[in-house]
Parts: C-alpha cells; structure tokens; sequence
C-alpha cells in the first residue's frame, strides 16, 4: 500500500494501516523533532503526543500536503505550546523572587510586610494595578483608565472585583 492509500484506509478505521503510517513516519518525525528542540528526550515525548494527536485526528487530515508535513505542523504546535508553558513558569518563578527579595528588603528594614501586600501579589497586575493606583495613591478612574489605556468602566470593575478577590483571598488566609 502507498501512503495515499494508508491514510484513506486510516480515515476508514483500519487500524493496521493507521499503525502502518505511523510507524513509517515515526523516524523522520523524531529526526525533525530532536533538530528542532536539542533535546532528545522531549523530542521522544513530543513524537509520542503528535501519534497519538494523529490518531485521534486522522480524519481531519484532508491531503493537501504530505502526511509528514501534517505530522511536522502537530509536533511544531506541540513544541511551541512547550515553549510557552516554560516561558510562562519562568516569568512566575522571577515574579516569586523577586516578590521574596522584596519582603525581605522591607522586614530587613524593621518594617512589617503586610498580608494584604502578600494578597496583592497574588493577583493579576491588571487588577492590582488599579486597585493600588485607586486606594493606595488615591488616583480617580478616569486617571487610571488614561494610564492603563482602558476605559474608566473597565477600571472600576477591576477595582471592585479585585477587592471582592483579595477579602476572599485573606479570608481565606485567617482560616
């Protein structure tokens, strides 16, 4: 069987020819994977997820390509969605660091750090960023709305859904 015929076999049910194509892309899939993460190991995982994406999405494959450059665009999502993940647990990672660094600097000073401020940080800066500019600097919603780029409206929904947040959040803590 070519492969034109494996994969109308495949969108058919016919497991031994979905196995069949598979494993006859599998060393070109891994190959183009380990080039493009330098990383064995997640290029073996990637290659995992992007059969078994195939398999589940098989029919939705409809030939306007090769199979294999169907294949490369499953495993190059897969990767950048990798990426993203990693991006997103470094940014929080630097964010609790430099949150810790801060409390130190101001216990070390003989200052107290107040809970609220540990609440603060725990919420979305769309959100603290108004709540801070409104009951800390005592700027109106129309100021804020002007710095942040948003509409007065949207900065007084922040504000009052972020409060409603953080006396849950430190409701939470008390308990």
């Amino acid at each position: 069987m070519d492969e034109l015929e494996l994969v109308m076999a495949s969108q058919e049910g016919d497991r031994l020819a979905l196995s069949m194509l598979l494993r006859n892309n599998y060393p070109f899939l891994v190959r183009y994977l380990m080039k493009i993460t330098m990383h064995p190991q997640l290029a073996e995982d990637l290659t995992q997820e992007t059969m078994m994406k195939a398999m589940e999405k098989i029919r939705l494959y409809n030939g306007s390509s090769k199979f294999s450059s169907w294949l490369i665009t499953i495993g190059t999502n897969l990767y950048m969605d990798v990426l993203r993940k990693q991006k997103r647990e470094q940014a929080w990672h630097q964010e609790e660091q430099a949150l810790r660094k801060m409390k130190w600097q101001v216990e070390s000073q003989g200052d107290e750090w107040p809970e609220l401020l540990d609440a603060l940080a725990r919420i979305n800066e769309g959100i603290r960023i108004p709540i801070i500019m409104k009951h800390y600097y005592g700027y109106s919603y129309d100021e804020i709305g002007r710095v942040m780029g948003i509409p007065s409206g949207t900065v007084k929904s922040r504000v009052s859904n972020g409060l409603k947040e953080l006396r849950r959040e430190l409701a939470d803590d008390e308990q």
